[in-house]
């Protein structure tokens, strides 16, 4: 497989944007070029905080993001013309999955094309105990703060870029702001050679902190352009005015973040000035849209992670935990019995098809994706796998309105009960981003009781 083939070569809009020289992935679609970019402007991209989200889970239409479609966004300016950055965080936890996530980020971080990723202290100890800390450079430049003694990553990029005819340096670098390395950034970012014969440089700062004393206290020295900080929301941002555009070099430069999920795309513009040797930067968030051309390579390591998930059997070793009071899960045919007219107004919902779409998509093996399309697959007697209680696949009865076995034993004494399920759970902002503003309209699809305008027939 090759994904498994290039793992094991490693182990033997709102972005900065700096143009420079990437590998491009192959190509399949076609992202839209933008000649405006050609002569009086370079492009940094800036992206970060993955946190495992290899591309929209796709129960809804209108999601964001998706490394498949980022590559649009990437390739709409000219590759001699841009730079491509990562700020690091690939994934949230240290489970089994998200250690493939972890490997297949790697990947598509090279095929996209990335010029240098900043690698968090999350990042390296995954890096580590994965083994591929000493080879990961092999499919990008990468820096780090670098807080662990025994890890030997830099903490500043260089690349250099032509603008009109002008050489442009841009560098871009990791602090760690608990360190107290600020103190230290102008040696970082001083290059007394190169400073001789370059015209303009343009200075990047990640921090791992969003700290307001540090970032006061950098935008005072008149060293960094551009300061990136972690995120609050998922979109990036400029803190502070997003009007004003900032002249390089002046004693107040950009402070930005890189949103999250690969939603957007950071664009960081470095643009030629009114003045010859003035250049200006400006920052917007570019969306991932559903409508953006996908390349093929990148649709294929999706597909590559399926495969994965599924050969690791991770959908078996989920943690499952016990029902309260013995309760078992009985499945949506055993409550046809007695609700039959219910059981018919289900049958014509989505709920009930809810397996099929992962099956569409490939992603019947995914315990992300499969916990909100059966019964009970967070507990002992819930959901497997299709062939182990394959009758509680979709959302039925006992999502609902919870554990039924003690009620088929006496339906008149005992009520179904603890674990149910909210709309909530599942229909989430990544999931159903329309939810929150359709609440009744939601539940109008599901309605399946007799006299729905019988207050005391609503269940």
């Amino acid at each position: 497989m090759r994904l498994l083939s290039w793992i094991c070569v490693l182990t033997a809009g709102v972005s900065f944007v700096l143009s420079m020289s990437a590998k491009p992935p192959a190509k399949s679609g076609h992202g839209a070029r933008d000649p405006g970019h050609e002569s009086r402007r370079l492009t940094v991209f800036l992206t970060g905080n993955e946190l495992g989200a290899l591309k929209p889970c796709g129960c809804s239409g209108g999601q964001l993001g998706g490394f498949d479609r980022r590559w649009a966004v990437l390739n709409s300016v000219p590759a001699s013309k841009r730079m491509i950055v990562d700020t690091g965080r690939f994934v949230e936890g240290d489970s089994e999955q998200e250690r493939i996530k972890f490997s297949i980020i790697i990947e598509a971080f090279s095929l996209l094309g990335y010029d240098v990723v900043n690698l968090t202290e999350k990042d390296i100890e995954m890096a580590r105990n994965l083994g591929l800390l000493e080879s990961i450079s092999a499919a990008f430049n990468v820096i780090s703060a670098g807080r662990a003694p025994d890890v030997n990553v830099p903490a500043r990029f260089t690349k250099q870029l032509s603008l009109n005819n002008r050489l442009v340096i841009v560098n871009v670098a990791s602090v760690d702001v608990q360190n107290g390395r600020t103190e230290a950034l102008r040696e970082l970012f001083t290059s007394p050679t190169a400073a001789k014969i370059l015209p303009a440089t343009v200075n990047v700062l990640v921090l791992n902190q969003r700290d307001t004393a540090v970032i006061n206290s950098i935008s005072k020295m008149g060293i960094v352009d551009c300061v990136v900080v972690p995120p609050e929301s998922d979109e990036p941002v400029v803190i502070g005015d997003p009007n004003k555009g900032v002249l390089l070099g002046s004693p107040h430069g950009l402070v930005v973040s890189a949103g999250r999920y690969g939603k957007y795309v950071g664009r960081l513009q470095i643009k030629a000035g009114d003045a010859e040797d003035k250049l200006r930067l400006s920052f917007r968030a570019i969306p991932v849209t559903e409508g953006l051309d996908r390349e093929s390579s990148l649709i294929g390591l999706y597909k590559d992670y399926q495969q994965w998930v599924k050969d690791d059997g991770l959908l078996e070793k989920h943690l499952r935990l016990p029902l309260p009071d013995a309760l078992k899960y009985v499945g949506s045919e055993s409550c046809k019995v007695c609700h039959a007219y219910e059981y018919k107004k289900w049958s014509s919902t989505g709920h009930a098809q809810a397996y099929s779409t992962l099956v569409k998509d490939g992603s019947q093996y995914d315990p992300e994706c499969v916990v909100c399309h059966v019964i009970g697959m967070e507990y002992e007697s819930g959901f497997v796998s299709e062939q182990i209680r394959g009758h509680l696949k979709d959302v039925g009865c006992e999502n609902c309105h919870g554990p039924g076995s003690k009620h088929i034993e006496d339906p008149p004494k005992e009520k179904t009960s603890m674990p149910m399920s909210d709309c909530s759970d599942c229909h989430t902002p990544e999931t159903s981003g329309d939810y929150a503003a359709d609440e009744g309209g939601y539940l109008e699809k599901i309605m399946h009781w007799g006299e729905p305008n019988a207050a005391g027939n609503v269940k």
